[in-house]
C-alpha cells in the first residue's frame, strides 16, 4: 500500500428519498470540484419532519481526496 496524503471536505447532503441518496448527492456534488475522491465517513444523520412523515434525510459527511503530488 502506498502513502497518501488527503483533502478533507465536509459537506451536508440532503435527499427527499433516503439517507443512502443523501449520501451519493453530497459525494456527487464534491466530484464536481474535487479529483481523487477516495472514501467518505458519515458524522451525523438527521431529518425533517412535516405533518408527521419524513420529508427529507440529511447526512454530514467527511469526505477524503488523495492529493497530488
Amino acid at each position: 500500500m502506498s502513502e497518501h496524503t488527503y483533502n478533507i471536505i465536509e459537506l451536508v447532503g440532503s435527499s427527499h428519498t433516503s439517507i443512502e441518496g443523501a449520501v451519493h448527492n453530497a459525494i456527487a456534488t464534491a466530484a464536481l470540484a474535487e479529483k481523487h475522491l477516495r472514501w467518505f465517513e458519515v458524522m451525523e444523520t438527521r431529518g425533517h419532519i412535516e405533518e408527521g412523515k419524513v420529508a427529507h434525510w440529511q447526512v454530514r459527511i467527511r469526505i477524503g481526496a488523495t492529493t497530488e503530488h
